[in-house]
């Protein structure tokens, strides 16, 4: 299958740390989200292009995912990383030219900045999933609504942290499953089923 045809979804997800935001922590089901980042990718990566910003707790678990599929399905993802973090990027099966560079500026927050919108803007998006994560999966959310307003969100609230706080706002717009299925294969195919099968 040719990778321009594929439809494309977004994945903002990250494990909340006690050290920072509590806020976040306290909510926090490490557990769900590796289980959803997992079954997203298993559910998705055959048929869909999956894009994120690298990130050291989640892009392993989606290569992870990768290196036990029969094919090669790296046309099949695309990371984005800025050259802030040159220094701690993850060592993963992923090939080169699947990563996007942005450059880096003078501070994280700038840097990431400029990776978020090039991410956001520069795609087109179909669904956006967001799952567990801090501060960074709020700004991202906001970014994604800006850039792609006809896509499909999904905040998995059973995973905590920021994706329970995006959910809870505005609950009334998404599927109440996703803040009580645990069941995430299962769940990513019926309400990304109409992009996966297109």
């Amino acid at each position: 299958m040719d990778k321009k045809s594929l439809n494309k979804i977004f994945l903002s997800a990250s494990i909340p740390t006690q050290y920072r935001d509590k806020v976040f922590y306290d909510t926090t089901d490490i557990i769900a989200i590796r289980d959803s980042v997992r079954a997203l990718a298993t559910v998705i990566i055959p048929k869909i292009q999956l894009i994120w910003g690298g990130h050291p707790s989640i892009t392993p678990l989606i290569a992870h995912v990768m290196n036990r599929m029969d094919r090669n399905f790296n046309e099949h993802v695309s990371v984005y990383q800025s050259h802030f973090f040159d220094n701690n990027i993850p060592n993963i099966d992923i090939i080169p030219e699947r990563i996007t560079y942005t450059p880096s500026l003078t501070t994280q927050e700038e840097s990431l900045n400029v990776m978020r919108v090039s991410m956001l803007k520069n795609n087109d998006f179909k669904a956006g999933i967001f799952i567990g994560g801090m501060d960074g999966i709020l700004i991202e959310y906001e970014l994604f609504c800006k850039y792609n307003p006809k896509a499909i969100v999904l905040p998995v609230a059973t995973t905590g942290g920021a994706a329970k706080m995006i959910f809870q706002k505005k609950s009334h717009l998404y599927d109440p499953k996703l803040a009580t299925d645990y069941a995430y294969m299962a769940l990513f195919e019926r309400l990304l089923s109409q992009i996966i099968n297109n």
